[in-house]
Order: C-alpha cells, then structure tokens, then sequence
C-alpha cells in the first residue's frame, strides 16, 4: 500500500514537470510572437493555455484525493501540500505568457517592443525560459543544491528589469506612453514567471529537507 502511495506521488511531481515543459513552449511562443509580430504564434500560445489549465485540475483532483483515501505520514503531507501550491505557481506562469502573447497580438502588423528595446527583452524572455527549464529539472531530480541556486540566479532579471526602467525613463525615450506601458508591462511578466519559478524551487527545498529555501 505504502508503495503505491508514494509512486502516485512521484507521478504527480512528474505531471508537475510535464505542466512546466508546456509552460517553457508558452513562454518561448509568446516571446517568438512579440520579436516578430506574428499574430498566429501568438493565438496558439493564449488558446494553449487551456491545456495548462487542464493539468492543473488534474494534478489537483489526483492530490485530493490522495489526501482523502490515504493517511499521509508528515513527510507525505509536506510533498503533497507543496504540489497543491507549486501546481497554481506553474499555472500563473502559464497565465503570464498569454499576457505576453496578448501584448504582442494587440500590436499586430507592428511590434510592441521598440528596436532599441528588442535586446533586452529578448534577454530577459531567455532568462525566464532558462529558470522554468532549470525548474522543471530540479521538480524531477528534487535537486537540493540546484534548487538553491536558482534561488540565487534571478539577479539577472533584477538587473534587466531595473534597465528596461532605466530606458524608460531616459530623456532619449521618444515613442510615446502606449509603448512604455507596454515594455513596463512586459518586464514585469518576465519577472514574474522568473520569481514564480524560483518560489517552487523554494517549495522543492522545503519538501526535501522540511526547510525554506531562506534557512539553507
């Protein structure tokens, strides 16, 4: 019995990974539409994200479950109250590459990124692909060591962030509001997906050696 237990338990981490292999295509998708303005890359990712949306019910209805028909010891109960969390996380990422993909559609035949400005965003997109990939990873292996630096490795996109400002901010800046909302709208979702995966790394610690990521 125990043994079926906890392999339902690895294959909800495994959905978990699978759920963060589709985000990594969404965010990739979105990022591929606002570089070129292409309309239909940028549909799939937004009606894509019902997939994602799908999952996340699934890995939902299979924790409960296992959380009614079972007697979970502590280290059990830890794994699966980390999954119930980490699966809405993967979600907002998810959720934050439509909201890039929407930007992106909505400038369509132009792009919403100014060309002075395409470096840095491309950047900062390669960086969030990087963290949902290394967070996938570290969701299969519960890699401790690798958890905690991606814990640290989101300095990147801080810096990027606080430049993208910058330029915004610039007496150079000649495009206009609408545009600068939309490049401040983008680094924020950029951000975010990158603290969201880095907050599940914090989960995965927790759930291997019942500290917070801040303790180790």
């Amino acid at each position: 019995m125990r043994k079926a237990f906890s392999d339902e338990l690895n294959a909800t981490f495994d959905d978990l990974a699978d759920m963060c292999a589709l985000v990594e295509s969404a965010v990739n998708g979105a990022t591929k539409a606002l570089m070129t303005g292409d309309a239909s890359t940028a549909e799939k990712v937004i009606s894509g994200d019902a997939e994602i949306d799908k999952m996340r019910e699934r890995i939902e209805e299979e924790s409960f479950t296992l959380l009614s028909l079972q007697a979970p010891v502590a280290s059990d109960l830890r794994l699966l109250v980390a999954a119930l969390r980490m699966v809405s996380e993967v979600e907002r990422m998810g959720d934050l590459s439509v909201h890039v993909a929407k930007i992106a559609r909505l400038r369509v035949p132009d792009l919403a990124v100014p060309a002075e400005m395409l470096s840095i965003m491309q950047r900062m997109a390669e960086v969030a692909v990087d963290m949902v990939t290394r967070v996938r990873q570290i969701i299969i292996s519960r890699d401790v060591e690798a958890a905690i630096a991606l814990g640290r490795a989101d300095e990147e996109m801080d810096q990027l962030r606080r430049q993208s400002f910058a330029e915004l901010l610039s007496d150079n800046w000649t495009h206009g509001v609408e545009p600068a909302v939309d490049i401040a709208l983008l680094g924020r979702y950029y951000e975010r997906i990158a603290d969201h995966a880095v907050s599940i790394a914090s989960r995965v610690v927790y759930v291997v050696t019942g500290h917070r990521l801040e303790e180790q």
